[in-house]
């Protein structure tokens, strides 16, 4: 695997507010300190787990010009740019490379299908006028839709400055199809699992790493299973992958999931409020209940 800047565990970072909807900029720091002090190898800001689809572009702006800031270069940036429509999407990839992130991550529109075509240009415009690396985010349960394999193929052979997939499939078989199609024309290509639990499967396939929200609460286990592989401690990293593969339910818990991360990230002792923005509700007390078990399962409590 050909390691690049962007590699390894890069958690997508929920967007910590206060009970007001405001950005409460001081948890933001202790979540980004507590990342980055358990090894992580990027952070990324307005994902699916950030809030972006309920966010007003204000707080959108607010938030990827704070936490560039306060990263302050310790470790890579990415920044999601998403939106249903190319333009809107370039301009806040433009806003994200004018505050200094270091690239940004791009879901495919959503609401209408997409003709593959269709598909295939609006990231080729978004690589055309956007000096900045791009990863294309593929989340079918989200957006209706997959990027075939022969969409990302043609993206990445014809420009440079698309770097990378992160793969939100719930099964190996895109990320496997995708690794053989593209790395070897873009040996530097990262392909990267969205879901945690395929995260060893994707290193022994040839991928890149994971993007998976349990860093934020377990980077001891994320981290810890990417720092085994690199060592070749395979005995290291199946402990680790077996303690992680408890995790997943968590997702399910609530819908949207952004209050069980936050109330995680509250369980295993950084000082954070569990507050989302509406239409999310707060969370019950017999799912925090089920938070708690599930983190004892894994033996993060």
């Amino acid at each position: 695997m050909t390691t690049t800047l962007f590699h390894g565990i890069i958690p997508p970072v929920p967007t910590l507010l206060n009970a007001d909807e405001q950005l409460d900029k001081e948890a933001m720091k202790r979540l980004i300190d507590f990342t980055i002090a358990g090894g992580v190898n990027g952070l990324f800001f307005l994902g699916s787990a950030g809030e972006f689809a309920h966010m007003s572009d204000a707080l959108r702006h607010e938030v990827a010009t704070f936490c560039t800031a306060y990263v302050d270069k310790r470790v890579p940036v990415l920044i999601g740019a998403a939106h249903s429509g190319t333009e809107a999407t370039l301009s806040f990839a433009k806003h994200a490379k004018s505050v200094g992130a270091d690239g940004v991550v791009v879901v495919n529109p959503f609401y209408n299908p997409l003709a593959e075509e269709n598909i295939y240009l609006h990231y080729s415009y978004l690589a055309e006028n956007l000096a900045l690396p791009i990863i294309i985010y593929n989340f079918p349960a989200l957006t209706g839709q997959s990027i075939p394999v022969d969409v990302i193929k043609r993206l990445a052979e014809k420009y440079p400055n698309i770097v990378g997939l992160k793969d939100t499939v719930d099964s190996l078989n895109h990320i496997r199809e995708t690794i053989q199609a593209v790395l070897p024309v873009r040996p530097d290509f990262a392909v990267f699992a969205g879901y945690d639990e395929y995260l060893f499967g994707t290193l022994i396939l040839g991928g890149a790493g994971s993007i998976p929200a349990s860093a934020n609460f377990a980077p001891e286990l994320t981290c810890g299973i990417y720092q085994a592989w690199q060592e070749q401690n395979l005995e290291q990293a199946v402990a680790l992958q077996q303690r992680l593969s408890w995790l997943p339910p968590l997702y399910a818990l609530d819908t949207p999931f952004y209050n069980v991360i936050k109330y995680a990230i509250q369980l295993v002792g950084v000082d954070v409020q569990v507050h989302s923005l509406r239409p999310a509700q707060p969370l019950a007390e017999e799912k925090k209940a089920k938070v708690k078990q599930i983190l004892q399962q894994a033996n993060l409590l």
